[in-house]
């Protein structure tokens, strides 16, 4: 099989590295997510290439050919080649000696096989050379036009191998398997036998995955599955994934795009330190967890949180609910959102000062927002 309407296969930077590669003697293959994505039509971000030149020659190489070569991970096979200013990890052909569950010992192999058979799904495991021949060491490719994700072999495996490909068999199948097909049972059960694993990865790596999870387009058939096998319940203890559908459902009748902390917050009990997520997206899951569960009125969300931060709670509330997401609940979050409080601190002063103006302020401003807006200044003033 041949790829014909990749963009990277004529981009000059992967190009030139893997030609520097051929023309040395060597085999040169992309590898993984960038093949992948091109077979299924998806935007490709990065090139990835594999090779059977031990990483010594890809640096003495990448010099002969005026190319930068960056050792950033030569130990384990990796070096970093920038071409057309933008890097290309190059990894030598390994096959694994020892693993515990997180790392790694590998040894160098001059064999594509080898190398694939350390990978973790057989969509995965697809390698094209610059020409755009794409070989298939494992058979990934019907996998991969049948929308089905399978681990590589032995499922319990290759789990052990890495537990973070329980996480990611979750959200590669939000992102490339077809729902209509199912979920693969023999990696469920072979999920559901290695749950203990889970407790070995570090929290900034199941972060990681959990929001790439939630970013996908759809991820509620696999966050289910997820719960299902019990996976849900070791990462993020009292999440529900009962209410993640019914919000996919109206975020696309609202038209909004995915948002992971607004999902976050509608299977709930998320401990932002457990997710290690950044300041910026543990506020807004906060937010957003405490608009749609404490039952404020929608212009006073739009008021306190802007109107994007109080679309989302409203959208979360109705999920919460199984009820529809009624419009005019958008509208009065959008006119709170506008909405400017009418009095200022000088306009209490001198009768208030310090802390007591700060309690009438409070006090007047709650009035405001009770009367939906249309209290104005001079009638609070007035109180």
């Amino acid at each position: 099989m041949r790829l014909t309407a990749a963009d990277w296969l004529t981009a000059p930077g992967p190009q030139t590295v893997m030609a520097m590669l051929e023309d040395g003697g060597h085999q040169a293959l992309a590898v993984g997510g960038c093949v992948r994505n091109a077979l299924l039509g998806a935007p490709v971000t990065d090139v990835d290439i594999a090779t059977d030149a031990r990483p010594e020659r890809v640096m003495d190489l990448a010099e002969a050919a005026g190319l930068k070569a960056i050792p950033t991970g030569i130990d384990h096979g990796t070096v970093t080649v920038v071409a057309d200013h933008t890097g290309h990890e190059v990894t030598t052909f390994r096959a694994d000696v020892e693993t515990d569950g997180r790392h790694a010992v590998v040894r160098f192999s001059d064999d594509a096989t080898e190398d694939a058979r350390r990978r973790d799904f057989t969509m995965n495991a697809l390698y094209c050379d610059r020409r755009g021949e794409v070989v298939d060491p494992l058979g990934g490719l019907p996998d991969l036009h049948a929308r089905r994700l399978r681990f590589i072999e032995d499922p319990g495996r290759r789990i052990r191998e890495d537990y973070l490909r329980i996480l990611r068999f979750f959200r590669f199948s939000a992102w490339y398997a077809d729902p209509a097909g199912g979920i693969d049972p023999e990696a469920l059960a072979a999920i559901a036998a290695n749950l203990e694993g889970l407790s070995r990865l570090s929290r900034e790596r199941v972060g990681a995955e959990i929001v790439k999870l939630m970013a996908a387009p759809d991820p509620a058939p696999a966050v289910a599955a997820m719960a299902a096998s019990g996976a849900l319940g070791a990462v993020l203890p009292g999440a529900d994934a009962t209410p993640l559908a019914p919000l996919v459902h109206m975020e696309a009748e609202a038209g909004v795009p995915p948002a992971p902390m607004r999902r976050l917050a509608a299977v709930g009990q998320v401990d932002p330190a457990m997710l290690r997520l950044s300041k910026t997206q543990a506020r807004r899951l906060a937010a957003i967890d405490t608009g749609a569960r404490e039952g404020e009125p929608a212009h006073a969300l739009g008021y306190r949180l802007g109107a994007e931060t109080a679309r989302d709670a409203l959208l979360v509330r109705a999920a919460l609910m199984g009820a529809p997401l009624d419009p005019a609940d958008l509208a009065a979050a959008d006119e709170g959102a506008r909405a400017e409080f009418p009095v200022r601190p000088r306009d209490l002063m001198p009768d208030y000062e310090g802390a007591a103006l700060g309690r009438r302020l409070s006090t007047l401003e709650e009035a405001w927002i009770a009367s939906r807006f249309t209290l104005d200044r001079a009638a609070l003033l007035a109180l």
